[in-house]
């Protein structure tokens, strides 16, 4: 059997996979339709998909490669959080941006707290697995606060600080999970919290060199097709997320800062970019959600059921409502907004492919910390996505005069020619 693994791929065998990765892309594009109309983030149709084909599905599928799920998620990740910067307004991320690096930073460490000490006390995981759950699932997921919340016409503010923390605390919580799932005794707080520091320094200045040379570059260098400008702009998104994460910095912060620049700039064919941009994004999605569908083997869930849900009410009930008063607590934010904010902490494929590094690294109890994940965020999931225009409804938090940008495209390649 392992010789025929090891086996190259063949033609026949190639375009079988084409035509099994093709309908199931047909399939994923189709359900975004439902989507839009239920109200359920397609992360979740996406994810029942994977299952479907999956080892307890119809097709029976086995998949259960965790290092090359966690490897496919940060590729996807970096596309999600380059496709999200591109996206971001500065005009509406500016006056958010010192609300959001705190929630991203103080709100995480209050939500890490208090959801480990549940899982410790109401669950009865030992401490080290409490903490990497705690710090799992107290990470907002880009893709899932990106796509339900530019659905829904709220203030600018809410918008701009909610995407900017999802963009934002990828960094700090994969720092943690990283430091937290290493084999050996875990290292004093100030360490971590000094590593922590450290490493966003370095990815925030990496990235916003790259983003301003990127931008600098584009805008002073005519290329012969305008099809090569998304191009261009999506590999310098690349290049700030592997600089940094190679100088021991964070990656996630580089693409996601060097990536709102370059949106912000005034670049050649910008709505081509985003388009371009926004595609991948929805590709990433799709591959990431279904992989991760996959991974699970659905007839374990059983016993996870109730621990992930204990787990998953005190995280939305408790913990995420406090680390947004504190967090936001030098702030002069209406009730409302923060109410909203509490509310709209949507987690998604991110937790769980935080999830498969402690699976990766070989710590105790590593498969039931993915399941008790996987099963939080597809139940509070299917709570949050689909209430949440009902939530800023009944908070009077709706604002149906903003309008949507219409991105105008256009050709100024003979001007920079000139």
């Amino acid at each position: 059997m392992r010789e025929g693994k090891d086996r190259p791929l063949t033609v026949h065998q190639l375009n079988e996979l084409l035509l099994i990765c093709s309908l199931v892309l047909l399939i994923a594009v189709a359900a975004v339709r439902i989507s839009s109309r239920s109200g359920l983030p397609s992360l979740l149709l996406y994810l029942g998909i994977g299952v479907v084909i999956g080892q307890d599905g119809i097709f029976n599928v086995k998949f259960d490669n965790a290092e090359l799920t966690q490897v496919i998620g940060y590729a996807a990740l970096v596309v999600i959080l380059a496709e999200g910067g591109l996206g971001a307004k500065w005009k509406e991320a500016k006056p958010a941006l010192p609300a959001a690096v705190a929630l991203s930073t103080v709100g995480v460490a209050v939500s890490v707290g208090v959801t480990a000490a549940a899982a410790h006390y109401l669950v009865g995981l030992d401490w080290r697995q409490a903490l990497i759950i705690g710090a799992v699932v107290s990470s907002t997921d880009a893709a899932a606060v990106f796509s339900v919340l530019r659905k829904i016409p709220l203030p600018s503010r809410v918008t701009g600080a909610l995407e900017a923390e999802s963009g934002f605390n990828d960094a700090p919580v994969v720092i943690m999970v990283v430091a937290l799932s290493t084999v050996g005794p875990v290292e004093h707080w100030y360490v971590l919290v000094g590593e922590i520091l450290l490493e966003l320094a370095i990815g925030a200045a990496i990235g916003l060199a790259v983003g301003w040379l990127g931008a600098f570059g584009l805008r002073h260098v005519a290329l012969p097709a305008s099809g090569l400008y998304p191009i261009a702009v999506m590999a310098i998104a690349v290049v700030a997320y592997a600089a940094g994460a190679m100088a021991h910095g964070s990656g996630f912060l580089a693409v996601y800062l060097a990536s709102m620049l370059l949106g912000n700039s005034k670049l050649p064919h910008a709505p081509a970019t985003r388009g371009f941009a926004e595609g991948l994004g929805w590709l990433a999605q799709i591959g990431m959600f279904v992989l991760l569908g996959l991974l699970v083997t659905p007839h374990e869930l059983g016993d996870d059921f109730w621990p992930a849900v204990i787990v998953g009410l005190v995280l939305t009930a408790v913990a995420r409502p406090l680390s947004v008063l504190v967090s936001l607590a030098p702030f002069r934010i209406p009730w409302q907004e923060k109410a909203l904010m509490s509310w709209a902490g949507l987690r998604g494929a991110v937790p769980i492919v935080m999830a498969t590094i402690p699976m990766v690294s070989g710590i105790e109890g590593s498969h039931r910390i993915f399941n008790i994940v996987f099963v939080l965020v597809v139940v509070y999931t299917l709570v949050q996505g689909p209430t949440l225009p009902w939530v800023a409804g009944k908070l009077h938090l709706g604002d149906p005069s903003e309008a949507a940008d219409l991105g105008v495209e256009s050709a100024p390649l003979e001007r920079l020619r000139g």
